[in-house]
Protein backbone atom coordinates (compact mmCIF):
# COMPACT_ATOMS: atom_id res chain seq x y z
CA UNK A 1 0.00 0.00 0.00
CA UNK A 2 0.80 3.52 -1.27
CA UNK A 3 3.64 2.95 -3.12
CA UNK A 4 3.13 4.97 -6.40
CA UNK A 5 5.39 3.13 -9.44
CA UNK A 6 3.56 0.31 -10.92
CA UNK A 7 4.84 -3.06 -12.39
CA UNK A 8 3.85 -3.91 -15.17
CA UNK A 9 2.59 -7.97 -15.28
CA UNK A 10 1.44 -7.83 -18.65
CA UNK A 11 2.32 -6.15 -21.91
CA UNK A 12 5.91 -4.98 -22.19
CA UNK A 13 7.07 -1.81 -19.74
CA UNK A 14 8.59 0.34 -22.39
CA UNK A 15 4.89 0.59 -23.63
CA UNK A 16 5.25 -1.03 -27.10
CA UNK A 17 2.86 -3.32 -28.91
CA UNK A 18 2.96 -5.67 -31.11
CA UNK A 19 1.29 -9.07 -32.51
CA UNK A 20 3.09 -11.42 -30.47
CA UNK A 21 1.20 -13.44 -27.30
CA UNK A 22 4.05 -11.47 -25.54
CA UNK A 23 2.53 -8.10 -26.16
CA UNK A 24 -0.77 -6.41 -26.05
CA UNK A 25 -2.18 -3.89 -28.41
CA UNK A 26 -4.81 -1.73 -26.94
CA UNK A 27 -6.16 -3.31 -24.18
CA UNK A 28 -9.15 -2.88 -22.41
CA UNK A 29 -10.87 -5.55 -20.10
CA UNK A 30 -9.76 -6.96 -17.52
CA UNK A 31 -10.57 -9.81 -15.00
CA UNK A 32 -8.57 -11.44 -12.41
CA UNK A 33 -9.02 -15.42 -10.91
CA UNK A 34 -8.55 -16.81 -7.35
CA UNK A 35 -5.01 -17.81 -8.58
CA UNK A 36 -3.70 -14.47 -9.95
CA UNK A 37 -4.18 -15.09 -13.65
CA UNK A 38 -5.13 -11.87 -15.65
CA UNK A 39 -7.38 -12.19 -18.36
CA UNK A 40 -6.75 -9.52 -20.69
CA UNK A 41 -9.21 -8.16 -23.38
CA UNK A 42 -6.60 -7.51 -26.26
CA UNK A 43 -9.16 -5.10 -28.05
CA UNK A 44 -7.11 -4.49 -31.34
CA UNK A 45 -5.48 -7.75 -31.31
CA UNK A 46 -8.53 -9.40 -31.76
CA UNK A 47 -8.56 -11.41 -28.69
CA UNK A 48 -8.28 -12.48 -25.28
CA UNK A 49 -4.86 -13.56 -23.36
CA UNK A 50 -4.41 -15.29 -20.15
CA UNK A 51 -1.57 -13.75 -18.17
CA UNK A 52 -0.22 -16.65 -15.38
CA UNK A 53 1.42 -14.75 -12.44
CA UNK A 54 4.59 -13.71 -12.95
CA UNK A 55 4.30 -14.75 -16.82
CA UNK A 56 6.73 -13.35 -19.75
CA UNK A 57 3.84 -14.00 -21.89
CA UNK A 58 0.29 -14.67 -22.45
CA UNK A 59 -1.65 -17.63 -23.38
CA UNK A 60 -4.11 -17.24 -26.11
CA UNK A 61 -7.47 -18.10 -24.36
CA UNK A 62 -10.54 -16.90 -26.86
CA UNK A 63 -10.49 -15.17 -30.48
CA UNK A 64 -7.55 -15.88 -32.66
CA UNK A 65 -5.79 -12.64 -33.15
CA UNK A 66 -7.78 -12.14 -36.44
CA UNK A 67 -11.15 -10.61 -36.72
CA UNK A 68 -14.15 -12.21 -37.48
CA UNK A 69 -17.83 -13.62 -37.11
CA UNK A 70 -17.33 -17.11 -36.25
CA UNK A 71 -17.49 -18.57 -32.83
CA UNK A 72 -13.52 -18.94 -32.64
CA UNK A 73 -13.16 -15.19 -33.53
CA UNK A 74 -13.70 -11.42 -31.90
CA UNK A 75 -13.83 -8.30 -33.24
CA UNK A 76 -12.35 -5.65 -31.06
CA UNK A 77 -13.55 -7.22 -27.09
CA UNK A 78 -13.90 -4.65 -24.73
CA UNK A 79 -14.98 -5.80 -21.46
CA UNK A 80 -14.97 -9.25 -19.48
CA UNK A 81 -16.60 -10.90 -16.64
CA UNK A 82 -16.32 -13.47 -15.05
CA UNK A 83 -18.34 -16.44 -13.69
CA UNK A 84 -16.27 -17.72 -10.71
CA UNK A 85 -18.60 -21.09 -9.93
CA UNK A 86 -18.03 -22.05 -13.24
CA UNK A 87 -14.77 -20.58 -14.10
CA UNK A 88 -16.79 -19.18 -17.17
CA UNK A 89 -15.23 -15.90 -19.41
CA UNK A 90 -17.72 -13.57 -20.70
CA UNK A 91 -16.77 -11.33 -23.47
CA UNK A 92 -18.34 -8.68 -25.00
CA UNK A 93 -17.61 -8.73 -28.41
CA UNK A 94 -17.92 -4.80 -29.20
CA UNK A 95 -17.82 -4.87 -33.25
CA UNK A 96 -19.74 -7.95 -33.54
CA UNK A 97 -22.49 -6.48 -31.54
CA UNK A 98 -22.58 -10.05 -28.98
CA UNK A 99 -21.73 -11.24 -25.94
CA UNK A 100 -19.68 -14.98 -26.10
CA UNK A 101 -19.33 -17.06 -23.07
CA UNK A 102 -16.10 -19.31 -23.05
CA UNK A 103 -15.32 -22.18 -20.82
CA UNK A 104 -11.17 -23.21 -19.83
CA UNK A 105 -11.52 -26.23 -22.17
CA UNK A 106 -13.08 -25.00 -25.39
CA UNK A 107 -11.31 -22.33 -28.07
CA UNK A 108 -14.60 -21.71 -29.26
CA UNK A 109 -17.03 -19.31 -27.60
CA UNK A 110 -21.26 -19.99 -27.04
CA UNK A 111 -23.10 -17.34 -28.17
CA UNK A 112 -25.20 -15.83 -24.85
CA UNK A 113 -26.66 -12.48 -25.90
CA UNK A 114 -27.14 -10.12 -29.25
CA UNK A 115 -25.63 -12.32 -32.23
CA UNK A 116 -28.75 -10.50 -34.38
CA UNK A 117 -26.86 -7.68 -36.41
CA UNK A 118 -26.75 -4.94 -34.78
CA UNK A 119 -29.78 -2.12 -33.57
CA UNK A 120 -31.72 -1.05 -30.82
CA UNK A 121 -34.67 -3.89 -30.39
CA UNK A 122 -34.88 -6.24 -27.29
CA UNK A 123 -33.25 -9.13 -28.92
CA UNK A 124 -30.39 -7.07 -30.37
CA UNK A 125 -27.09 -5.42 -29.09
CA UNK A 126 -25.33 -2.55 -30.40
CA UNK A 127 -21.80 -2.34 -29.41
CA UNK A 128 -21.62 -3.80 -26.19
CA UNK A 129 -19.22 -2.67 -23.95
CA UNK A 130 -18.57 -3.49 -20.34
CA UNK A 131 -20.24 -6.43 -18.79
CA UNK A 132 -21.14 -7.28 -15.22
CA UNK A 133 -22.10 -11.09 -14.29
CA UNK A 134 -24.95 -11.11 -11.17
CA UNK A 135 -24.35 -14.71 -9.85
CA UNK A 136 -27.91 -13.69 -8.00
CA UNK A 137 -30.05 -13.70 -11.03
CA UNK A 138 -28.20 -15.83 -13.39
CA UNK A 139 -27.76 -12.66 -15.72
CA UNK A 140 -25.72 -10.15 -17.64
CA UNK A 141 -25.89 -6.52 -17.48
CA UNK A 142 -24.50 -5.22 -20.90
CA UNK A 143 -23.37 -1.28 -21.35
CA UNK A 144 -24.92 -1.16 -24.55
CA UNK A 145 -22.99 1.91 -25.38
CA UNK A 146 -24.21 2.73 -28.91
CA UNK A 147 -28.07 2.43 -27.69
CA UNK A 148 -27.16 4.78 -24.95
CA UNK A 149 -28.54 1.91 -22.33
CA UNK A 150 -27.88 -0.90 -19.67
CA UNK A 151 -29.59 -3.58 -20.84
CA UNK A 152 -29.95 -7.23 -18.55
CA UNK A 153 -29.89 -10.54 -20.43
CA UNK A 154 -30.68 -13.60 -18.32
CA UNK A 155 -28.66 -16.59 -19.66
CA UNK A 156 -30.59 -18.56 -21.95
CA UNK A 157 -32.97 -15.79 -22.62
CA UNK A 158 -33.54 -14.87 -26.13
CA UNK A 159 -33.97 -11.35 -25.14
CA UNK A 160 -32.86 -7.98 -22.81
CA UNK A 161 -34.98 -6.26 -20.33
CA UNK A 162 -34.14 -2.72 -19.62
CA UNK A 163 -32.49 -1.83 -17.04
CA UNK A 164 -31.30 1.95 -17.37
CA UNK A 165 -31.58 4.07 -20.09
CA UNK A 166 -34.03 4.82 -23.09
CA UNK A 167 -35.67 1.38 -24.67
CA UNK A 168 -35.71 2.87 -28.13
CA UNK A 169 -31.82 3.67 -27.62
CA UNK A 170 -31.92 7.57 -27.97
CA UNK A 171 -29.17 9.46 -25.78
CA UNK A 172 -30.15 12.17 -23.44
CA UNK A 173 -29.76 14.11 -20.48
CA UNK A 174 -32.58 13.47 -18.19
CA UNK A 175 -32.12 11.25 -15.11
CA UNK A 176 -34.04 8.45 -17.34
CA UNK A 177 -31.53 8.79 -19.94
CA UNK A 178 -27.49 7.88 -20.34
CA UNK A 179 -25.22 8.90 -23.33
CA UNK A 180 -22.22 6.45 -24.69
CA UNK A 181 -22.08 4.45 -21.33
CA UNK A 182 -18.90 2.85 -20.47
CA UNK A 183 -18.90 0.92 -17.19
CA UNK A 184 -21.57 -0.83 -14.67
CA UNK A 185 -21.69 -2.31 -11.30
CA UNK A 186 -23.67 -3.51 -8.56
CA UNK A 187 -23.34 -2.61 -4.89
CA UNK A 188 -23.81 -5.71 -2.55
CA UNK A 189 -27.50 -4.42 -1.87
CA UNK A 190 -28.40 -4.74 -5.71
CA UNK A 191 -27.84 -0.92 -6.33
CA UNK A 192 -26.54 0.29 -9.75
CA UNK A 193 -23.60 2.89 -10.69
CA UNK A 194 -23.27 3.74 -14.01
CA UNK A 195 -20.40 5.53 -15.70
CA UNK A 196 -22.82 7.58 -18.66
CA UNK A 197 -19.17 9.01 -20.27
CA UNK A 198 -20.50 11.87 -22.45
CA UNK A 199 -22.92 13.31 -20.13
CA UNK A 200 -19.77 13.31 -17.64
CA UNK A 201 -21.47 11.81 -14.94
CA UNK A 202 -21.95 8.85 -12.71
CA UNK A 203 -25.50 7.54 -12.40
CA UNK A 204 -26.89 5.61 -9.52
CA UNK A 205 -29.92 3.83 -9.71
CA UNK A 206 -31.95 1.66 -6.92
CA UNK A 207 -32.75 -1.74 -7.08
CA UNK A 208 -35.30 -2.08 -10.12
CA UNK A 209 -35.34 1.88 -10.94
CA UNK A 210 -34.91 3.43 -13.97
CA UNK A 211 -34.82 7.04 -12.69
CA UNK A 212 -31.14 7.48 -11.73
CA UNK A 213 -29.74 10.22 -9.22
CA UNK A 214 -26.00 11.87 -9.97
CA UNK A 215 -23.53 11.00 -7.58
CA UNK A 216 -20.67 12.44 -9.26
CA UNK A 217 -20.20 14.74 -11.72
CA UNK A 218 -17.46 16.44 -13.83
CA UNK A 219 -17.13 19.10 -11.67
CA UNK A 220 -16.48 17.42 -9.01
CA UNK A 221 -14.42 14.87 -10.69
CA UNK A 222 -12.19 17.77 -11.88
CA UNK A 223 -11.70 19.29 -7.75
CA UNK A 224 -10.54 15.75 -6.68
CA UNK A 225 -7.98 15.83 -9.63
CA UNK A 226 -6.67 19.12 -8.50
CA UNK A 227 -6.85 18.50 -4.83
CA UNK A 228 -9.77 20.25 -3.67
CA UNK A 229 -12.39 18.92 -1.62
CA UNK A 230 -15.27 17.14 -3.52
CA UNK A 231 -18.71 16.10 -0.75
CA UNK A 232 -20.62 13.42 -2.48
CA UNK A 233 -23.59 10.78 -1.60
CA UNK A 234 -22.68 7.51 -2.04
CA UNK A 235 -25.37 4.40 -0.94
CA UNK A 236 -26.40 6.98 1.96
CA UNK A 237 -23.57 7.63 2.86
CA UNK A 238 -21.35 11.30 3.64
CA UNK A 239 -17.85 10.40 1.08
CA UNK A 240 -15.56 13.14 1.83
CA UNK A 241 -13.16 13.25 -1.03
CA UNK A 242 -9.47 15.24 -0.46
Amino acid sequence: MGMSTGTTVAGQANATGGLTLNYLRGPLGIVVDEYSNIYVADRNNDRVVVWSDGALSGSLFAGTGTAGISMNQLSEPYGLARDSSSDTIYVADFKNHRIMRYSQSNSSGTLVAGGNGNGTNQTQLLLPNAIYFDSLSNSLLIVNTGAHNIVRWVLGASNWTLAAGNINGTAGTSSTHLKSPTDVTLDPMGNMYVVDRNNQRIQFFPVDETNGTTILELACIERVIVGLPCANVLSGQRLLYE
